[in-house]
């Protein structure tokens, strides 16, 4: 079943591209303070680029390895121990924009690993034999005599010798100060894949496979096919604010004249086929809140406007989620762990299953007293590559993957 449920979505792949219907989208709750921009007229829309737009630094003409083999099913044992989780930020595709000494140096620096770390990071995991799982086959939901729903672990069927790793990444929305600061722009598709597109420090359009968390892993999984359980790739966690996936699909409270509606809405038809292609390879979604919102400091009112407010512009678009990641990886109501408190239960009543935080390991737990289950994942940054060397060894050794490009901050390790 589960590899069905991978293939469907290749399978009509091409359906999905040739249109998505609109779902309807209502504007409400528009007060809110820190209201994006709206965005000019075609501003962000890509049209992907011919196949000759622009070269790539893949194109080098070389051949490439033989690909490893996926296992076969008479290969896969059960699997009851620890799933590990770890996530990202967007990845730094220009080190020499990011770590420029502007105001957003640190904050960069702290949060977010570069191309050259995160392809090393992926390596290193693989030839340390985790294979990448779909954080929703971890958990399902099954309802007792009583006809209550509970949340339950499942047994993953893993091939041996391997061990089970969720990937997430926050914030893929391409925020505007990513723009500025050496990130890629948004994804696009290009002859039937998904590449990215942004702006090199000269100013110039790149179309690339090579500059970008999602598109690097999508090359990694496909030479290496063995690293991922039934094609799956990583949860792309979203907030609604600035769009998503790079396209300015929110509402202005500021603008709300018949051509900032008009642009929202090409921005909207452009970002469809993305989603599809996404879903189609392995990617799936989960919800950051709309305004990266702290949950542990703000009013249940707050949280209720906020969250209809990431259905009517996020989830309309994505489809249903069971995935919840917390922003700052604040707990709700002083702390989701010992307490079930009002914003926890409304959130799960609007269907999130699954709550994740931030944590020094892989944490997880059924709530005894309601119908969700909690997690921690482990984050891979410039904080814990310069200060937790020993705690992330399990994955990938710092002295080995850091990237001399960032700033001298200093490391704990370099004795």
């Amino acid at each position: 079943m589960t590899c069905l449920k991978r293939l469907l979505p290749a399978l009509i792949v091409l359906a999905l591209l040739a249109g998505i219907s609109g779902c309807g989208i209502k504007l409400q709750y528009q007060g809110e303070p820190g209201g994006a921009a709206s965005p000019s007229a075609g501003a962000g829309v890509s049209t992907p680029p011919s196949a000759d737009a622009s070269a790539s630094p893949e194109d080098d003409g070389g051949a490439s390895p033989s690909p490893s083999v996926p296992p076969s099913p008479e290969n896969l044992v059960p699997y009851n121990g620890v799933v590990e989780h770890l996530f990202f930020h967007p990845v730094v595709a220009y080190p020499e924009l990011a770590f420029d000494g502007d105001s957003q140096q640190k904050g960069i620096d702290e949060y977010m690993v570069t191309v050259s770390e995160y392809d090393k990071m992926l390596q290193s995991m693989y030839d340390k034999n985790y294979v990448i799982v779909d954080w929703n086959d971890v958990w399902s939901e099954q309802t007792d005599v009583a006809g209550n729903g509970r949340m339950v672990k499942n047994t993953l069927m893993i091939p041996a010798g391997k061990k089970p790793l969720i990937l997430s990444y926050d914030d893929v929305c391409y925020y505007d100060y990513m723009r500025q600061n050496g990130f890629t722009y948004k994804l696009v598709i290009k002859d039937g894949a998904l590449w990215s597109y942004g702006l090199d420090p000269k100013g110039s359009a790149v179309y690339s496979q090579d500059l970008d968390a999602i598109t690097i892993l999508d090359k990694f999984v496909k030479q290496h096919p063995d690293f991922s359980l039934n094609g799956a790739k990583g949860c792309l966690c979203l907030t609604g604010y600035q769009g998503i996936l790079g396209y300015r699909t929110m509402t202005d409270v500021n603008n709300k004249t018949p051509q900032a509606e008009a642009a929202r809405q090409k921005e909207i038809e452009a970002v469809k086929p993305i989603i599809a292609m996404l879903r189609a390879t392995g990617w799936y979604f989960g919800s950051h809140s709309w305004g990266h919102i702290n949950l542990s400091t703000v009013s249940l009112a707050a949280v209720q406007r906020d969250t209809e407010r990431w259905f009517d512009e996020v989830g309309s678009l994505i489809g249903p989620t069971k995935l919840m990641i917390y922003p700052f990886g604040a707990r709700p109501d002083g702390g989701d762990v010992t307490k079930t408190g009002p914003i926890f239960k409304y959130l799960q009543s609007k269907g999130f299953r699954v709550f994740a935080s931030v944590g020094i390991d892989a944490f997880s737990k059924i709530k005894p007293d309601i119908d969700a289950v909690i997690n921690d994942r482990m984050h891979a940054d410039g904080d814990t590559l310069r200060g937790q060397r020993d705690r992330y060894l399990k994955f990938y050794d710092a002295k080995l993957v850091f990237d001399t490009a960032r700033p001298n901050y200093g490391v704990s390790w370099d004795k």
